[in-house]
């Protein structure tokens, strides 16, 4: 199981840094465009550009942040709870987490599916969409592993 975890911990290291450069660039590339207008020239684009590289950064994000536990918690309420009962909300909500991510990537699929039998690009740089779509979709169904490892913790008695 620690190979397993271990992996899982190193994907999502990997993706983390994906989401920090597409973060830099995102930073760069608007104040490229801001500089561009004040001197007339600005960047082609620049709108699109970030509104991709923004799905990047979140959905690349996502799986190292839930592995390490930056997301918004309730600890004052489960605290309150005994261990017994703060490990069953745990998997319970980790459980249905999972659900809803493998419904949110699924759905993903399905719209990068769309846009690609669509032809769909973006308006000004014809960037096609659909892979943005599936790696947002790839990134959902890895954090449904991180919450499957996430379980794993808690009936080991090593999540806290």
């Amino acid at each position: 199981m620690e190979r397993v975890l271990s992996a899982v911990l190193k994907i999502s290291k990997i993706l983390s840094a994906v989401a920090g450069v597409s973060l830099t660039a995102m930073m760069c590339l608007t104040v490229a465009d801001v500089v561009g207008r004040a001197g007339g020239h600005p960047v082609l684009g620049t709108y699109e550009i970030v509104s991709l590289l923004s799905v990047i950064t979140i959905g690349f994000a996502v799986p190292f942040t839930s592995w390490k536990r930056r997301h918004v918690y309730m600890e004052f309420l489960v605290d309150k709870l005994s261990p017994r009962r703060r490990n069953a909300l745990n998997v319970t909500t980790r459980i249905l987490c999972i659900v809803l991510f493998i419904l949110i990537g699924i759905n993903l699929f399905q719209v990068g599916a769309e846009f690609r039998a669509a032809g769909e690009v973006s308006i000004t740089r014809n960037i096609p969409i659909y892979p943005v779509a599936y790696a947002a979709g790839v990134c959902c169904f890895i954090e449904c592993i991180v919450f499957v490892c996430d379980i794993a913790k808690i009936l080991e008695g090593k999540y806290e």
